[in-house]
């Protein structure tokens, strides 16, 4: 399945990969294509942000360099995403309404899906429900609609089904935009200390 998935998302398809949170539907990070074909299938409005989700923190960077290096290696790998400036706009078409920020995200993986993000890089993710549907912690959560819409489907188990925490870091004050696996204020206060 990790061959059928990495040939998907290259060829701009949708694919439901497992994190260490949720199940996420994602595809090409490095092409408007990716996320039109993931928005068209979840119904999402390109307005609408969605994360970068990269292979690892070094890959992150290289995709946008002029992140805080410190900042994103003291939280990352791990189960937050991470709102932050974007001064040279990159990756745009995933930023939607505002392109000066961008989530990103650096999953704690091992096994296939470590090494379909390894081989694709990153991609543009979101969790693999419909608006306002509950987070799928199984592979057979994830809607139907949503399943028979994507050129593959990698199954990972049972997954803790809490959705990453979200921080904004874009501000003079950091914080929790939502709670979720990891915790916010902990992380925050972390930071603080540097």
């Amino acid at each position: 399945m990790s061959v059928a998935a990495v040939a998907a998302i290259r060829a701009g398809r949708v694919v439901v990969l497992p994190t260490d949170t949720v199940y996420g539907l994602a595809a090409d990070a490095f092409h408007v294509a990716g996320r039109d074909a993931l928005y068209a299938l979840k119904g999402r409005d390109v307005r609408q942000p969605s994360a970068l989700v990269a292979a690892s923190v070094d890959v992150l960077l290289e995709c946008v360099p002029e992140l805080p290096s410190g900042i994103v290696r003291a939280l990352l790998p791990g189960p937050f995403t991470l709102i932050l400036r974007n001064p040279a706009h990159r990756f745009a078409w995933l930023c939607g309404d505002e392109p000066e920020t961008i989530g990103v995200r650096v999953p704690e993986l091992t096994g296939a899906v470590m090494r379909i993000l390894a081989d694709v890089r990153a991609v543009v993710a979101t969790s693999a429900n419909l608006p306002g549907g509950v987070e799928p912690r199984r592979l057979e959560d994830v809607p139907a609609a949503l399943r028979s819409g994507v050129a593959a489907a990698v199954d990972g188990g049972r997954l803790p089904g809490v959705p990453s925490t979200i921080l904004d870091l874009t501000g003079a004050t950091p914080r929790v935009l939502r709670e979720g696996a990891g915790d916010g204020n902990a992380a925050l206060a972390s930071l603080t200390r540097r």
